[in-house]
């Protein structure tokens, strides 16, 4: 992969939550892929992702068999509101998460990231 050539005012616009913006602005750290446990910086040096993408990437990066699950859904529904509304995925994994859970642990709340 070649060098990032990022122009410091394209850094301007954006915000990096929880991080001291202008020393990063100074010094960016940017990731421009994943694979597996690794994130790669645009030079192709491989980091390990220690926080599982802050615990949303807990199978990994890029795994075929998920980004295969992701398309397929998102070719026939990319969102729906939880808000008084459902879809057959959420409640077929609901169900299959209670049957594997211990006790009378029935029900499931889904939620993202907080």
């Amino acid at each position: 992969m070649a060098p990032l050539d990022i122009n410091p005012n394209e850094l301007e616009p954006y915000w990096v939550p929880f991080t001291p913006n202008r020393a990063f602005k100074k010094r960016p750290r940017i990731f421009s892929g994943a694979k597996g446990m690794h994130y790669f910086k645009p030079d192709g040096t491989k980091v390990i992702d220690a926080t599982s993408g802050l615990f949303c990437v807990n199978a990994g990066h890029c795994r075929e068999p998920i980004v295969k699950a992701i398309q397929e859904m998102a070719a026939k529904l990319d969102y729906s509101p939880a808000f008084q509304y459902g879809h057959p995925k959420v409640f077929e994994l609901a169900s299959r998460l209670s049957l594997l859970a211990p006790g009378d642990l029935d029900y499931a709340f889904f939620s993202n990231s907080g």
